[in-house]
């Protein structure tokens, strides 16, 4: 489902990103992103410094001071600090996202479901697993949510960075930047909301509080329940993505599958 897509090479003022040679379309989408981001929210992001030819995509950009976030819950200091960072990026203007002409970000509100449907159709052997009911059950019911899942109507109102996994959040003296936008896109704050706090790299550890960083955002009543409404989808692409054979499942310790299954059926209306 999902491999490496790039080569970092870390120097001392530059970082050097080399995709792999078939996708040019993330490095376009995070050149786009970069430079824009250097015009209308300077500090954010690293600054897009240059692009070199060859067999594969090559994007230098600066490199932003600063330590990633540890596997551990934010302070409310740092939750704050975060939310400012991301009103920050979803304050680009719209119109200038589109006119950068940046498209929806990768597996959008719009696109995951599909996705999944073809993902979850998908033979596993569930024999693997510490307990095949438990997961059985919850596959089963992924399937028929995600076939037609109750999701919110979308609002592509801002620029996202997709995958804000802690590792892409960087803080120095206080200050959060972030990294990695070769996902990014168009998006619904709400959306990326509950992609960040169900990514399994921030939700296992607890990094991301669920009310407290969609609050320090600014998200309104509104949002915090379409951001509710859409996290059992995220839940179910990450259970698809720790199922036998797919790569979290092999990066994951044993168990993991199970508790993502109970964690899916609980925000599913299954528990």
């Amino acid at each position: 489902m999902q491999s490496s897509t790039h080569d970092l090479t870390i120097g001392a003022t530059e970082v050097r990103k080399a995709f792999v040679a078939d996708h040019e379309a993330q490095a376009e989408r995070e050149w786009a992103c970069l430079t824009l981001l250097a015009e209308h929210a300077p500090g954010l992001a690293p600054r897009p410094l240059r692009r070199e030819d060859g067999e594969r995509p090559v994007i230098v950009m600066e490199r932003l001071p600063g330590a990633h976030l540890e596997p551990r819950p934010l302070t409310p200091d740092r939750t704050r600090a975060l939310g400012a960072a991301l009103r920050r990026l979803y304050d680009v203007p719209v119109e200038a996202v589109r006119d950068a002409g940046i498209g929806p970000r990768r597996y959008d509100a719009e696109a995951l479901a599909a996705v999944l449907v073809e993902w979850l159709a998908d033979d596993y052997d569930l024999g693997e697993c510490r307990d095949p009911d438990l997961v059985a059950d919850a596959l089963a019911h992924a399937r028929a949510y995600v076939a037609a899942p109750p999701l919110p109507e979308p609002r592509a109102t801002a620029l996202g960075i997709a995958d804000l996994n802690p590792a892409n959040v960087l803080v120095h003296e206080g200050t959060v930047r972030v990294v990695d936008f070769e996902d990014g896109g168009l998006s619904d704050p709400a959306y990326e909301l509950a992609d960040h706090v169900e990514h399994l790299g921030s939700r296992l550890p607890g990094v991301y509080d669920v009310h407290a960083l969609p609050t320090a955002v600014g998200l309104d009543a509104e949002d915090l329940a379409r951001m509710a409404a859409y996290r059992p989808l995220l839940a179910a692409f990450w259970l698809a993505m720790l199922l036998p054979g797919n790569g979290g499942w092999r990066r994951n310790p044993r168990g993991t599958t199970e508790a993502q299954a109970e964690h899916f059926m609980a925000l599913a209306g299954h528990d």
